[in-house]
C-alpha cells in the first residue's frame, strides 16, 4: 500500500494544531501531539444546520499496539490536575499535513506505524487508517473512541441519560447518544468488543488559560481491534443524515475507504498551492448556497469577516461563482440600509450592530464586478442589477440616517455610534462595557464610506456631490499636523472638533487596502512610515502604539483581561493586507517595491504557517515579543489578506 507519509514532514511541534474542514461548517481538529487542548478539538464535529448547529460527536480516542515485545501506546490524554497518560505522544517521530494529517510512530522494538486522518468534502465523514511501514506478524491495534454528543461550545459530564448501547448491521454500527443529537455511524474492518465505560476529568489547557471551565467526562462504548498483519486498520466515522451517500451498504469497508481516499486526494491535488487549499477550508454550505466561516474552531459566518476575507479567499483565487453566490445571498438581508453583522439563521433576530459590515460589502461587490468585467457568464445583467440595488439601498439608508446614530453629516462624512454600542471592527465588549467605543467619525469608516460613494457614483451620479464634500472634509479634518499622522476619530462622542489622537492602524485605510486612497503624496508616505515604525510586527500591525498608556502587551487571562486587550495593542495579521498595499503604493507600485515588500512582510507570515494552526494564519498575536499566536488559530480574513497580497497586490 502506498504510504501517505512524506519524507519532508513538518517539523515536530506538538502544540501546533491541525484542521480538517468538511465544507459544511463542521470540522475535525486537534493538536499534533494528539492531546486535546480545547473543547473544540474533535474527530467528528458536525454542523446540523450548516454552518451552524454544531455538535461534537466523537472527541478522540485511545490507541495502543500489542507486539511480541509488549504493549505500546499511540495516544496521550491530559487529565486533571495536570497528568498526561498514556505516553503515546512520545513515540511520534514525524508529522505532515500534506495532503492531510499523517503521523509516523516508532515503537520501542523498532516497529513503525503510520496513521492518517482525513475529512471527506461535503460530508460529515472522517476516515482514519493505521498501517505497518514494514509488514510483520504478531502486531494488533486497539482503538477505544471517546463520545459525547454535545454542543461544541459546551463540555460533557458523566450522566445516566447517556446511551452506551448501539446497534449493528454488518460492519456498520450505530449509536444514538441522546434523543436530539445526530447518531454516530462507524465502519470498521476489525472486530468490535463492547466495553462501556466513562473516562473522567479530561483537562483542556487552552480553556484553562482563557479563564473558562476546562474539564470534561467522555463516554466510551467499547474497543475496535485489528490484526495489523492483515493490512490497514480502517475506522470510518460519520454523523447519520450527513454522510451524503458516500457509505454504501453493498461494498466492503476497504473499498469504501479506498474510494474516499482516492476522491479526496484527487480533489486536493487540484489546488495550485497550500494557501489555495487553506482558503477552501473557510468555504461552507449555507442552505443551497455558499458562505464563509470567519474562523475555526469557534466562529461561524459573520458579515464583516465575510466581505473582507472574500476578496482573497474567493476573488484572488478565481472562485468567482462562490463569491457571486455569497454576495447575492447577503444582498437580500439589507434592512434600513444595514446588513446584519451575522447571517440571520431561521428564527433568529438579526443583529445589526455594525457600521462597517455594509460598507465592506460594497467594497467586495466592487472587487467582484472588477474581476468579472470580461466574464459576463460569471455575472449576468440581473446579477449586476441585484448587487447595485443592494449598494443603493445601503448608501441611501446611511445617508438619510439609520440605527445607532449612523448618518451622513453636513460635512459629507459618516457619523456613527451610541453609548454602550460597539459598531466598528474594534468591537470588544465585556459585561456591557465597550472597550473601544470610537463614537463619532472613525477614520477607517470614512475611508470605507468615501470609497463606497466613489463606487456607487460610477453607476449613480447623484452620489458625486456627497463624495466630493466628504473627501474635502476628510482632507481638512483628519490630518494631525503636529503628529504627522491621521486622527483615529474626529467629532468624538458627536462633539464637533473633539479628536482622538490615539495612534492606531485604522489610518492605514486612508492609503491602502481600498480601491481609492484618500491621502496621497508626502502625507501618505509619512503615515505609512509612522505605522511601520510604531505598529509593525513580523505578523501584522498592533492595534495600538506601545507608548500609549492603554497599551496591553499580551492577550491572556480571563474573559475580561482578554477582551480588554483585544484592540489595545494586540496584533492583527489581517491588517498586513492594507498595510503592504499602502507601503507599495507610496513607493509607486514598482516591481522593486513589490519584491522588497514580499521579502520583508510576507516571509514571516509564511514561517507562521507551521507554528500555530498549521497551513493557516492566526486571528491575533501578542503585541510584545515573542508575539505568541492567540485567538482562533485558523482565521479567514488573515488567510484571505495574505492571498490577496500574494496573488493580486504584489503580483501585478
Amino acid at each position: 500500500m502506498e504510504s501517505t507519509i512524506l519524507a519532508a514532514a513538518t517539523p515536530f511541534n506538538p502544540t501546533a494544531e491541525w484542521l480538517e474542514a468538511d465544507g459544511l461548517g463542521g470540522f475535525a481538529s486537534g493538536s499534533v501531539s494528539g492531546i486535546r487542548t480545547r473543547r473544540y478539538h474533535a474527530l467528528l464535529l458536525t454542523a446540523t444546520a450548516p454552518p451552524t448547529g454544531r455538535f461534537v460527536l466523537v472527541n478522540g480516542f485511545d490507541a495502543w499496539v500489542d507486539t511480541p515485545h509488549g504493549t505500546c501506546s499511540l495516544s496521550s490524554q491530559r487529565y486533571a490536575p495536570d497528568v498526561i497518560h498514556p505516553d503515546g505522544a512520545q513515540r511520534i517521530k514525524s508529522f505532515t499535513i500534506d495532503p492531510w494529517p499523517c503521523w509516523r510512530f516508532e515503537l520501542d522494538d523498532g516497529t513503525v506505524i503510520e496513521h492518517e486522518l482525513f475529512v471527506c468534502h461535503n460530508t460529515s465523514v472522517v476516515a482514519l487508517a493505521w498501517r505497518l511501514q514494514t509488514p510483520r506478524t504478531g502486531v494488533s491495534l486497539s482503538v477505544r473512541p471517546f463520545f459525547s454528543g454535545r454542543d461544541y461550545h459546551s463540555l460533557h459530564h458523566e450522566n445516566p441519560a447517556f446511551r452506551f448501547e448501539g446497534t449493528a448491521q454488518g460492519v456498520q454500527r450505530r449509536w444514538q447518544l441522546y434523543p436530539d443529537v445526530p447518531a454516530i455511524l462507524t465502519l470498521s474492518n476489525g472486530e468490535y468488543i463492547h466495553q462501556p465505560d466513562w473516562y473522567r476529568n479530561f483537562s483542556y489547557t487552552e480553556e484553562r488559560a482563557r479563564g473558562l471551565d476546562y474539564t470534561e467526562d467522555l463516554a466510551t462504548p467499547g474497543t475496535f481491534r485489528w490484526d495489523m498483519s492483515k493490512g490497514e486498520a480502517i475506522l470510518i466515522l460519520a454523523a447519520e443524515g450527513h454522510e451524503n451517500g458516500v457509505l454504501p451498504h453493498n461494498t466492503s469497508t476497504e473499498n469504501i475507504f479506498t474510494a474516499l481516499r482516492t476522491a479526496e486526494k484527487r480533489r486536493r491535488s487540484r489546488f495550485p498551492s497550500p494557501l489555495h487549499r487553506a482558503a477552501d477550508a473557510y468555504l461552507a454550505q449555507r442552505g443551497t448556497g455558499k458562505t464563509l466561516v470567519a474562523g475555526y474552531p469557534w466562529f461561524t459566518d459573520w458579515g464583516r469577516d465575510t466581505f473582507i476575507a472574500l476578496r482573497g479567499l474567493c476573488l484572488a483565487t478565481g472562485r468567482l461563482e462562490e463569491a457571486r453566490d455569497i454576495l447575492l445571498a447577503w444582498a437580500g438581508t439589507v434592512s434600513e440600509g444595514m446588513l446584519p453583522n451575522r447571517f440571520p439563521d431561521h428564527g433568529d433576530t438579526p443583529e445589526f450592530n455594525s457600521v462597517d459590515a455594509s460598507l465592506w460589502y460594497i467594497i467586495a461587490v466592487h472587487d467582484f464586478l472588477q474581476a468579472v468585467e470580461d466574464k459576463p457568464r460569471k455575472a449576468s445583467q440581473k446579477v449586476r442589477s441585484t448587487l447595485q440595488e443592494a449598494i443603493e439601498a445601503i448608501l441611501t439608508g446611511f445617508a438619510k440616517g439609520t440605527r445607532y446614530g449612523i448618518h451622513a453629516d453636513a460635512d459629507g462624512l459618516l457619523a456613527a455610534g451610541e453609548a454602550d454600542q460597539q459598531l466598528t471592527w474594534m468591537d470588544a465588549r465585556v459585561d456591557g462595557h465597550v472597550i473601544t467605543p470610537r463614537i463619532g467619525k472613525p477614520v477607517e469608516i470614512q475611508a470605507l464610506w468615501l470609497n463606497a460613494l466613489h463606487i456607487a457614483s460610477r453607476f449613480a451620479t447623484h452620489w458625486q456631490e456627497l463624495l466630493a464634500r466628504g473627501r474635502t472634509a476628510f482632507q481638512q479634518r483628519f490630518w494631525h499636523e503636529a503628529g504627522g499622522y491621521v486622527y483615529d476619530v474626529v467629532d468624538v462622542d458627536h462633539q464637533p472638533g473633539m479628536v482622538d489622537a490615539a495612534f492606531r492602524p485604522n489610518q492605514i485605510f486612508a492609503v491602502g487596502g481600498l480601491p481609492i486612497a484618500l491621502i496621497e503624496g508626502a502625507q501618505a508616505k509619512c503615515i505609512v512610515d509612522a505605522v511601520e515604525q510604531r505598529l509593525w510586527t513580523p505578523l501584522g500591525l498592533r492595534s495600538l502604539a506601545p507608548d500609549d498608556p492603554s497599551y496591553v502587551p499580551h492577550y491572556q487571562g480571563g474573559v475580561w483581561q482578554r477582551d480588554s486587550a483585544y484592540h489595545q495593542g494586540t496584533v492583527w495579521p489581517w491588517l498586513v493586507g492594507p498595510f503592504v498595499e499602502a507601503w507599495v503604493r507610496v513607493r509607486g507600485n514598482t516591481a522593486k517595491a513589490k519584491r522588497e515588500a514580499r521579502e520583508r512582510f510576507l516571509a514571516p507570515l509564511f514561517q507562521h504557517l507551521d507554528n500555530a494552526g498549521i497551513g493557516h494564519i492566526s486571528e491575533i498575536v501578542d503585541g510584545d515579543t515573542p508575539h505568541t499566536p492567540r485567538g482562533c488559530p485558523f482565521q479567514a480574513w488573515s488567510v484571505g489578506e495574505m492571498l490577496r497580497l500574494e496573488l493580486s497586490v504584489l503580483s501585478r
